[in-house]
Protein backbone atom coordinates (compact mmCIF):
# COMPACT_ATOMS: atom_id res chain seq x y z
CA UNK A 1 0.00 0.00 0.00
CA UNK A 2 0.89 3.42 -0.75
CA UNK A 3 0.93 6.47 1.80
CA UNK A 4 -1.47 8.45 -0.57
CA UNK A 5 -2.94 7.99 -3.74
CA UNK A 6 -3.03 9.95 -6.44
CA UNK A 7 -7.19 11.43 -7.51
CA UNK A 8 -6.23 13.65 -9.53
CA UNK A 9 -7.15 12.24 -12.66
CA UNK A 10 -9.79 9.10 -11.90
CA UNK A 11 -10.65 8.35 -15.77
CA UNK A 12 -7.95 5.70 -16.88
CA UNK A 13 -6.12 5.52 -14.16
CA UNK A 14 -6.67 1.82 -13.20
CA UNK A 15 -3.31 0.51 -10.90
CA UNK A 16 -1.71 -1.81 -13.40
CA UNK A 17 -1.58 -4.63 -11.86
CA UNK A 18 -4.68 -4.78 -9.72
CA UNK A 19 -6.41 -7.99 -9.87
CA UNK A 20 -10.03 -6.87 -10.92
CA UNK A 21 -8.87 -4.81 -13.88
CA UNK A 22 -11.53 -5.18 -16.97
CA UNK A 23 -14.35 -6.02 -14.45
CA UNK A 24 -16.85 -3.57 -15.35
CA UNK A 25 -19.41 -2.76 -12.43
CA UNK A 26 -22.72 -0.63 -12.45
CA UNK A 27 -23.60 0.57 -8.95
CA UNK A 28 -27.28 1.86 -8.77
CA UNK A 29 -27.61 0.91 -5.57
CA UNK A 30 -28.15 3.25 -2.50
CA UNK A 31 -27.43 3.15 1.67
CA UNK A 32 -25.13 1.19 2.40
CA UNK A 33 -24.87 -2.52 1.59
CA UNK A 34 -25.14 -2.11 -2.11
CA UNK A 35 -22.74 0.72 -2.32
CA UNK A 36 -19.83 -0.69 -0.09
CA UNK A 37 -19.51 -3.89 -2.26
CA UNK A 38 -19.31 -1.66 -5.41
CA UNK A 39 -16.70 0.21 -3.35
CA UNK A 40 -14.13 -3.09 -2.55
CA UNK A 41 -14.50 -4.44 -5.76
CA UNK A 42 -12.99 -0.80 -7.19
CA UNK A 43 -10.61 -1.13 -4.47
CA UNK A 44 -9.08 -3.74 -6.34
CA UNK A 45 -9.47 -2.23 -9.71
CA UNK A 46 -12.92 -3.10 -10.70
CA UNK A 47 -13.98 -0.44 -13.21
CA UNK A 48 -17.21 1.12 -11.07
CA UNK A 49 -19.71 3.70 -12.57
CA UNK A 50 -22.14 5.16 -9.76
CA UNK A 51 -25.43 5.75 -11.52
CA UNK A 52 -27.52 8.37 -9.25
CA UNK A 53 -31.05 10.25 -9.83
CA UNK A 54 -30.67 13.62 -11.82
CA UNK A 55 -32.40 14.72 -8.57
CA UNK A 56 -32.42 12.32 -5.53
CA UNK A 57 -28.64 11.59 -5.30
CA UNK A 58 -27.12 8.78 -3.14
CA UNK A 59 -28.61 9.89 0.66
CA UNK A 60 -24.98 9.25 2.07
CA UNK A 61 -23.95 12.21 0.08
CA UNK A 62 -25.85 13.90 2.79
CA UNK A 63 -25.20 11.23 5.83
CA UNK A 64 -22.95 12.75 8.98
CA UNK A 65 -20.82 15.48 9.05
CA UNK A 66 -20.12 17.57 6.03
CA UNK A 67 -17.27 19.75 5.23
CA UNK A 68 -17.68 22.48 3.23
CA UNK A 69 -21.20 21.43 2.15
CA UNK A 70 -19.11 18.64 0.81
CA UNK A 71 -20.62 14.88 2.77
CA UNK A 72 -17.29 13.45 4.04
CA UNK A 73 -18.82 9.78 4.14
CA UNK A 74 -19.27 9.75 0.65
CA UNK A 75 -15.86 10.68 -0.15
CA UNK A 76 -15.47 7.19 1.50
CA UNK A 77 -18.06 5.12 0.27
CA UNK A 78 -18.27 6.96 -3.31
CA UNK A 79 -13.90 6.03 -3.85
CA UNK A 80 -13.20 4.76 -6.85
CA UNK A 81 -16.21 5.05 -8.65
CA UNK A 82 -17.24 7.36 -12.01
CA UNK A 83 -20.86 8.94 -11.28
CA UNK A 84 -23.32 9.33 -13.78
CA UNK A 85 -26.68 10.88 -13.47
CA UNK A 86 -29.84 8.70 -14.83
CA UNK A 87 -33.55 8.66 -14.67
CA UNK A 88 -34.09 4.98 -15.28
CA UNK A 89 -38.03 5.42 -15.04
CA UNK A 90 -37.57 7.48 -18.51
CA UNK A 91 -37.14 5.89 -21.81
CA UNK A 92 -34.06 7.59 -22.12
CA UNK A 93 -32.53 5.97 -18.90
CA UNK A 94 -33.97 3.26 -19.62
CA UNK A 95 -32.43 2.57 -23.08
CA UNK A 96 -28.86 4.42 -21.85
CA UNK A 97 -28.88 1.86 -19.00
CA UNK A 98 -29.41 -1.16 -20.80
CA UNK A 99 -26.28 0.24 -23.68
CA UNK A 100 -24.08 0.27 -20.17
CA UNK A 101 -25.28 -3.07 -19.03
CA UNK A 102 -24.25 -4.86 -22.11
CA UNK A 103 -20.77 -4.46 -21.42
CA UNK A 104 -20.90 -4.82 -18.11
CA UNK A 105 -19.75 -7.82 -15.78
CA UNK A 106 -21.77 -6.72 -12.92
CA UNK A 107 -25.01 -4.82 -11.90
CA UNK A 108 -25.34 -3.73 -8.18
CA UNK A 109 -29.04 -2.65 -6.97
CA UNK A 110 -30.69 -2.25 -3.83
CA UNK A 111 -34.86 -1.67 -5.06
CA UNK A 112 -37.48 -3.36 -3.98
CA UNK A 113 -38.44 -6.34 -5.68
CA UNK A 114 -40.31 -5.77 -8.77
CA UNK A 115 -38.98 -2.27 -8.98
CA UNK A 116 -36.32 -2.35 -11.85
CA UNK A 117 -38.97 -4.89 -13.62
CA UNK A 118 -41.18 -2.03 -14.02
CA UNK A 119 -39.40 -0.10 -15.83
CA UNK A 120 -38.29 -2.73 -18.15
CA UNK A 121 -34.68 -3.42 -16.35
CA UNK A 122 -35.12 -6.77 -14.35
CA UNK A 123 -33.63 -10.10 -14.63
CA UNK A 124 -35.15 -10.71 -18.22
CA UNK A 125 -33.82 -8.02 -19.76
CA UNK A 126 -30.96 -7.32 -18.53
CA UNK A 127 -30.07 -11.33 -18.90
CA UNK A 128 -31.06 -10.72 -22.87
CA UNK A 129 -28.84 -7.94 -23.80
CA UNK A 130 -25.61 -9.86 -21.63
CA UNK A 131 -25.73 -13.19 -20.66
CA UNK A 132 -22.71 -12.64 -18.83
CA UNK A 133 -24.04 -9.95 -16.44
CA UNK A 134 -24.10 -10.80 -12.90
CA UNK A 135 -26.84 -8.99 -11.14
CA UNK A 136 -26.65 -8.49 -7.55
CA UNK A 137 -29.77 -7.52 -6.00
CA UNK A 138 -29.73 -6.58 -2.17
CA UNK A 139 -32.70 -5.71 0.05
CA UNK A 140 -33.82 -5.92 3.38
CA UNK A 141 -35.88 -9.16 3.27
CA UNK A 142 -34.73 -10.63 0.06
CA UNK A 143 -36.45 -11.22 -3.37
CA UNK A 144 -38.94 -13.62 -1.90
CA UNK A 145 -41.47 -14.33 1.39
CA UNK A 146 -43.61 -12.60 3.38
CA UNK A 147 -41.62 -9.78 3.70
CA UNK A 148 -39.67 -9.20 0.57
CA UNK A 149 -41.74 -6.10 -0.22
CA UNK A 150 -41.51 -4.44 3.25
CA UNK A 151 -38.68 -1.03 3.45
CA UNK A 152 -35.50 -2.60 5.14
CA UNK A 153 -32.70 -1.33 6.45
CA UNK A 154 -29.74 -2.47 8.60
CA UNK A 155 -31.23 -1.76 11.69
CA UNK A 156 -33.87 -4.14 11.05
CA UNK A 157 -31.82 -7.10 10.65
CA UNK A 158 -29.79 -6.07 13.61
CA UNK A 159 -33.10 -6.43 15.69
CA UNK A 160 -34.64 -9.82 13.64
CA UNK A 161 -31.32 -11.77 13.55
CA UNK A 162 -30.65 -12.16 17.50
CA UNK A 163 -27.65 -9.57 17.51
CA UNK A 164 -29.87 -6.41 19.69
CA UNK A 165 -31.55 -9.43 22.19
CA UNK A 166 -28.03 -10.57 22.73
CA UNK A 167 -26.52 -7.34 23.54
CA UNK A 168 -26.34 -4.95 26.41
CA UNK A 169 -26.17 -5.92 29.81
CA UNK A 170 -28.71 -8.20 31.80
CA UNK A 171 -31.13 -6.07 33.02
CA UNK A 172 -30.64 -3.33 30.38
CA UNK A 173 -32.98 -3.39 27.10
CA UNK A 174 -31.59 -5.14 24.04
CA UNK A 175 -28.73 -2.94 22.22
CA UNK A 176 -28.60 -1.81 18.63
CA UNK A 177 -24.65 -0.85 17.17
CA UNK A 178 -24.20 2.79 16.63
CA UNK A 179 -23.15 1.87 13.09
CA UNK A 180 -24.28 0.72 10.22
CA UNK A 181 -22.65 -3.26 11.08
CA UNK A 182 -25.86 -5.33 9.32
CA UNK A 183 -25.50 -2.77 6.05
CA UNK A 184 -21.68 -3.72 6.02
CA UNK A 185 -21.74 -7.41 6.95
CA UNK A 186 -24.08 -7.41 3.80
CA UNK A 187 -21.65 -5.19 2.08
CA UNK A 188 -18.67 -7.84 2.48
CA UNK A 189 -20.77 -10.70 1.55
CA UNK A 190 -21.93 -9.57 -1.45
CA UNK A 191 -18.53 -8.53 -3.10
CA UNK A 192 -17.80 -12.37 -2.21
CA UNK A 193 -20.92 -13.56 -3.45
CA UNK A 194 -20.20 -11.15 -6.74
CA UNK A 195 -16.68 -12.77 -7.18
CA UNK A 196 -17.98 -16.24 -6.97
CA UNK A 197 -20.68 -15.35 -9.29
CA UNK A 198 -17.57 -13.95 -11.58
CA UNK A 199 -15.99 -16.89 -10.67
CA UNK A 200 -18.87 -19.43 -11.93
CA UNK A 201 -19.42 -17.51 -15.14
CA UNK A 202 -15.97 -18.17 -16.22
CA UNK A 203 -16.81 -22.15 -16.44
CA UNK A 204 -19.91 -21.75 -17.76
CA UNK A 205 -20.36 -18.37 -19.66
CA UNK A 206 -23.34 -17.62 -18.37
CA UNK A 207 -23.89 -14.74 -15.45
CA UNK A 208 -26.60 -15.59 -12.61
CA UNK A 209 -29.00 -13.29 -9.97
CA UNK A 210 -27.21 -12.59 -6.30
CA UNK A 211 -30.41 -12.42 -4.20
CA UNK A 212 -28.55 -11.22 -1.10
CA UNK A 213 -31.17 -10.23 2.19
CA UNK A 214 -29.42 -7.88 4.66
CA UNK A 215 -31.04 -10.24 7.34
CA UNK A 216 -29.30 -13.26 6.24
CA UNK A 217 -25.09 -12.21 7.16
CA UNK A 218 -25.47 -11.16 10.11
CA UNK A 219 -27.19 -14.23 11.47
CA UNK A 220 -24.28 -16.25 10.22
CA UNK A 221 -21.54 -13.81 12.00
CA UNK A 222 -23.69 -14.44 15.14
CA UNK A 223 -22.13 -17.99 15.08
CA UNK A 224 -24.03 -21.16 16.66
CA UNK A 225 -27.36 -19.39 17.64
CA UNK A 226 -29.47 -21.84 16.06
CA UNK A 227 -27.65 -25.29 16.35
CA UNK A 228 -27.62 -24.26 19.96
CA UNK A 229 -31.34 -23.81 20.47
CA UNK A 230 -32.41 -26.75 17.73
CA UNK A 231 -30.14 -28.98 19.70
CA UNK A 232 -30.43 -27.80 22.99
CA UNK A 233 -33.25 -25.69 23.29
CA UNK A 234 -30.36 -22.77 24.65
CA UNK A 235 -31.20 -19.26 23.79
CA UNK A 236 -27.72 -16.81 24.78
CA UNK A 237 -28.79 -14.26 27.07
CA UNK A 238 -27.22 -10.52 27.27
CA UNK A 239 -23.98 -10.86 29.10
CA UNK A 240 -22.83 -6.99 29.21
CA UNK A 241 -19.10 -7.79 27.90
CA UNK A 242 -18.87 -11.04 29.53
CA UNK A 243 -18.94 -14.41 27.85
CA UNK A 244 -20.91 -17.19 28.42
CA UNK A 245 -17.86 -19.21 26.91
CA UNK A 246 -14.53 -17.83 28.84
CA UNK A 247 -13.63 -15.65 31.48
CA UNK A 248 -11.92 -13.41 32.67
CA UNK A 249 -13.51 -10.92 29.54
CA UNK A 250 -14.77 -7.38 30.25
CA UNK A 251 -13.01 -3.95 29.77
CA UNK A 252 -11.76 -2.88 32.47
CA UNK A 253 -10.67 1.02 33.86
CA UNK A 254 -7.22 1.59 34.78
CA UNK A 255 -5.45 3.50 37.61
CA UNK A 256 -5.56 7.12 35.09
CA UNK A 257 -9.42 6.58 34.30
CA UNK A 258 -8.95 4.35 30.86
CA UNK A 259 -9.84 0.99 29.48
CA UNK A 260 -8.91 -1.92 28.85
CA UNK A 261 -10.10 -5.11 27.32
CA UNK A 262 -9.35 -8.83 28.56
CA UNK A 263 -9.66 -11.63 26.85
CA UNK A 264 -9.10 -15.25 27.67
CA UNK A 265 -10.15 -17.67 25.10
CA UNK A 266 -7.21 -19.74 25.57
CA UNK A 267 -6.82 -21.78 28.83
CA UNK A 268 -3.18 -20.91 28.59
CA UNK A 269 -4.08 -17.71 28.72
CA UNK A 270 -6.24 -17.29 31.79
CA UNK A 271 -3.37 -18.63 33.81
CA UNK A 272 -1.04 -15.95 33.10
CA UNK A 273 -3.34 -13.33 33.71
CA UNK A 274 -4.45 -14.99 36.65
CA UNK A 275 -0.53 -15.19 37.86
CA UNK A 276 0.09 -12.19 36.44
CA UNK A 277 -2.61 -9.80 38.36
CA UNK A 278 -1.26 -12.14 41.68
CA UNK A 279 -4.40 -14.72 42.09
CA UNK A 280 -2.04 -17.60 41.14
CA UNK A 281 -4.34 -20.32 43.48
CA UNK A 282 -7.43 -19.86 41.48
CA UNK A 283 -6.18 -21.78 38.69
CA UNK A 284 -6.07 -24.57 41.04
CA UNK A 285 -9.98 -24.65 41.27
CA UNK A 286 -11.67 -27.15 39.62
CA UNK A 287 -13.94 -24.87 38.17
CA UNK A 288 -11.38 -23.32 36.10
CA UNK A 289 -10.10 -26.02 33.97
CA UNK A 290 -12.72 -25.16 31.72
CA UNK A 291 -14.17 -21.86 29.43
CA UNK A 292 -17.31 -22.41 30.67
CA UNK A 293 -16.57 -23.06 34.36
CA UNK A 294 -14.59 -19.69 34.36
CA UNK A 295 -17.41 -18.34 32.99
CA UNK A 296 -19.55 -19.33 35.92
CA UNK A 297 -17.21 -17.72 38.26
CA UNK A 298 -16.66 -14.23 36.47
CA UNK A 299 -17.28 -12.07 39.40
CA UNK A 300 -15.34 -13.86 41.18
CA UNK A 301 -12.35 -13.73 38.37
CA UNK A 302 -13.39 -9.95 37.38
CA UNK A 303 -12.69 -9.26 40.98
CA UNK A 304 -9.54 -10.58 40.89
CA UNK A 305 -8.57 -8.75 37.14
CA UNK A 306 -10.10 -5.36 37.90
CA UNK A 307 -9.01 -4.94 41.33
CA UNK A 308 -5.39 -5.21 39.91
CA UNK A 309 -6.16 -3.01 37.15
CA UNK A 310 -7.06 -0.54 38.82
CA UNK A 311 -4.39 0.06 40.57
CA UNK A 312 -2.20 0.77 37.49
CA UNK A 313 -2.00 2.89 34.44
CA UNK A 314 -2.57 1.75 31.43
CA UNK A 315 1.05 2.25 29.98
CA UNK A 316 1.64 0.25 33.06
CA UNK A 317 -0.89 -2.26 32.45
CA UNK A 318 -0.14 -2.89 28.52
CA UNK A 319 3.40 -3.59 29.27
CA UNK A 320 2.93 -6.07 32.30
CA UNK A 321 0.39 -7.65 30.48
CA UNK A 322 2.59 -8.29 26.92
CA UNK A 323 5.54 -9.34 28.85
CA UNK A 324 3.07 -11.71 30.35
CA UNK A 325 2.16 -12.74 26.60
CA UNK A 326 -1.31 -12.16 27.94
CA UNK A 327 -4.35 -10.92 25.55
CA UNK A 328 -4.80 -6.95 25.91
CA UNK A 329 -6.09 -4.05 24.17
CA UNK A 330 -6.60 -0.29 25.06
CA UNK A 331 -10.54 1.22 24.86
CA UNK A 332 -10.05 3.35 22.04
CA UNK A 333 -11.74 5.54 20.33
CA UNK A 334 -11.03 7.21 16.62
CA UNK A 335 -8.52 9.51 17.95
CA UNK A 336 -6.39 6.88 19.21
CA UNK A 337 -6.68 4.79 16.23
CA UNK A 338 -5.63 7.54 14.48
CA UNK A 339 -2.50 7.09 15.94
CA UNK A 340 -2.35 3.74 17.27
CA UNK A 341 1.38 2.88 15.95
CA UNK A 342 0.40 -0.85 14.57
CA UNK A 343 -2.58 0.56 12.79
CA UNK A 344 0.21 2.98 11.48
CA UNK A 345 2.68 0.40 10.57
CA UNK A 346 -0.46 -0.87 8.43
CA UNK A 347 -1.50 2.02 6.71
CA UNK A 348 -4.75 1.32 8.05
CA UNK A 349 -5.96 4.80 7.88
CA UNK A 350 -4.11 6.21 4.84
CA UNK A 351 -4.33 9.32 3.24
CA UNK A 352 -6.02 10.29 -0.28
CA UNK A 353 -5.66 13.66 -2.05
CA UNK A 354 -8.59 15.17 -3.17
CA UNK A 355 -9.89 17.95 -5.46
CA UNK A 356 -12.56 19.34 -3.48
CA UNK A 357 -11.04 19.10 -0.04
CA UNK A 358 -7.46 18.45 -0.06
CA UNK A 359 -5.81 15.76 1.64
CA UNK A 360 -8.33 12.90 3.33
CA UNK A 361 -7.47 10.37 5.77
CA UNK A 362 -9.74 7.33 5.57
CA UNK A 363 -9.79 3.67 5.48
CA UNK A 364 -7.34 2.18 3.40
CA UNK A 365 -8.54 -0.94 0.94
CA UNK A 366 -9.62 -4.16 3.09
CA UNK A 367 -6.04 -6.05 2.72
CA UNK A 368 -2.97 -6.58 1.43
CA UNK A 369 -2.35 -8.73 -1.38
CA UNK A 370 1.82 -9.21 -2.18
CA UNK A 371 1.76 -8.89 -6.04
CA UNK A 372 -1.18 -7.34 -7.30
CA UNK A 373 -2.52 -4.77 -4.51
CA UNK A 374 -5.56 -2.67 -4.23
CA UNK A 375 -5.52 1.27 -3.92
CA UNK A 376 -7.60 4.09 -3.59
CA UNK A 377 -7.32 5.74 -6.69
CA UNK A 378 -10.00 8.46 -5.45
CA UNK A 379 -12.57 9.59 -3.23
CA UNK A 380 -15.49 10.28 -3.95
CA UNK A 381 -16.78 11.96 -6.89
CA UNK A 382 -19.64 14.75 -7.43
CA UNK A 383 -22.75 14.18 -8.14
CA UNK A 384 -22.92 13.45 -11.75
CA UNK A 385 -19.15 14.67 -12.74
CA UNK A 386 -18.49 11.91 -15.03
CA UNK A 387 -22.01 11.38 -16.63
CA UNK A 388 -21.02 13.20 -20.51
CA UNK A 389 -17.35 11.80 -20.16
CA UNK A 390 -18.45 7.94 -19.26
CA UNK A 391 -21.97 8.28 -21.83
CA UNK A 392 -19.73 9.56 -24.87
CA UNK A 393 -17.21 6.73 -24.00
CA UNK A 394 -20.60 4.66 -24.69
CA UNK A 395 -21.12 5.97 -27.83
CA UNK A 396 -23.23 8.93 -27.38
CA UNK A 397 -22.86 11.49 -29.66
CA UNK A 398 -23.76 15.64 -28.16
CA UNK A 399 -26.92 15.09 -29.80
CA UNK A 400 -27.59 12.50 -27.78
CA UNK A 401 -27.04 13.70 -24.53
CA UNK A 402 -29.31 17.03 -25.30
CA UNK A 403 -32.41 14.89 -25.82
CA UNK A 404 -31.39 12.79 -22.80
CA UNK A 405 -31.23 16.45 -20.64
CA UNK A 406 -34.28 17.47 -22.34
CA UNK A 407 -35.95 14.30 -21.07
CA UNK A 408 -35.05 14.86 -17.81
CA UNK A 409 -33.16 11.58 -18.05
CA UNK A 410 -29.59 13.12 -16.69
Amino acid sequence: MTDTADTTAPAGTTAPAAPLEGVRVLDLATLFAGPLAATLLGDFGAEVVKVEHPDRPDPSRGHGPAKDGVGLWWKLLGRNKRTITLDLSKPGGRDTLLRLAAGADVVVENFRPGTLERWGLGWAELHEINPRLVLARVTGFGQFGPYAHRPGFGTLAEAMSGFAAMTGEPDAPPTLPPFGLADSIAGLTTAYAVLTALAARDRTGEGQVVDMAIIEPILTVLGPQPIWYDQLGHVQPRTGNRSQNNAPRNTYRTADGTWVAVSTSAQSVAERVLRLVGRPELIDEPWFATGHGRARHAEVLDEAVGGWIARHGRAEVLAAFEEAEAAVAPVQDVRDVMTDPQYRALDTVTTVDDPELGPLRMQNVLFRLSATPGAIRWAGRPHGADTEEVLTELGLTPGDLKLLREEGAV
